[in-house]
């Protein structure tokens, strides 16, 4: 690790589709005294950005340059084609690339899929942006095809959409500098990793405000009600000694009755 903790926080760049809440939450939990900022960044500027110091990880998607980049993978998201909500293949739960021989598939500039042959029709120019590509489907000038992410991110009523088989995928992993690691970021793998607050594996974590003190408390009231138990039962077992069964038995109701 050759970061230090000299940032009061922690800036956490991410693409559009993905939604980093959950981990957030887990972070402003675990560490409430350093602020997580974060920033969204188009999915081809991310590397840039993080290159150039604006973020100290990010969540980006693949492929990432692994001779600049330290990265974990995090998910693949399905493939789908949006359209809207009157054509054909809203009859269907799957598409296949056939299927759309007849449309206009649109390739916005900032498309995030590695496509070897796009199916369809290409049309006579490319959208410049995947929310312009949008508002020509819903003019009914094409199709487009996503991760499904991005499809949620620009719903719309009039749009729906359907999984695209044998289509490209896109992955989203955590990336940072090969070289600019630091505890935060080491804090940050664990929590997307799943790792409890006190996992071996990950940074041991300092304990929430006041649970050191409520922890102290209750390891001292353990022991006081252990030392309890221990001297009832040490008072208990000199009870039984001198009244319990088999002692000698020392009144006289014992002996028998003189006879006169």
């Amino acid at each position: 690790m050759t970061g230090s903790d000299a940032t009061p926080s922690f800036r956490l760049a991410y693409v559009p589709g993905v939604m980093p809440d959950k981990w957030v939450r887990i972070w402003n939990e675990r560490q409430p005294d350093v602020p997580l900022i974060l920033t969204q960044v188009p999915a081809a500027a991310a590397a840039e950005r993080l290159l150039g110091g604006d973020a100290d990880a990010g969540l980006v998607r693949t492929p990432v340059d692994r001779d600049v980049f330290s990265a974990i993978p995090l998910y693949t998201e399905q493939t789908v084609v949006v359209v809207p909500k009157d054509h054909l293949v809203t009859a269907v739960d799957e598409v296949a690339p056939e299927d759309l021989a007849d449309d206009i598939v649109l390739h916005p500039l900032d498309d995030v899929l590695d496509w070897e042959s796009l199916p369809g029709r290409p049309a006579l120019e490319r959208p410049a942006t995947t929310a312009d590509a949008i508002e020509l489907v819903a003019a009914g000038i094409g199709v487009l095809a996503v991760p499904l992410s991005l499809a949620r991110l620009h719903h719309r009523k009039d749009l729906t959409h359907r999984p695209l088989k044998a289509a490209p995928e896109s992955s989203v992993a955590l990336a940072w500098p090969e070289a600019a690691k630091t505890d935060r970021i080491e804090d940050f793998i664990g929590i997307v990793r799943g790792r409890t607050v006190n996992s071996t594996r990950g940074r041991q974590q300092s304990p929430a405000r006041g649970e050191s003190a409520n922890a102290d408390r209750g390891g001292a009231r353990r022991k006081t009600e252990q030392g309890k138990s221990g001297a009832g039962k040490s008072a208990g077992a000199k009870r039984t000694g001198k009244s319990g069964r088999g002692a000698p038995r020392n009144d006289r109701r014992g002996k028998p009755r003189r006879r006169s």
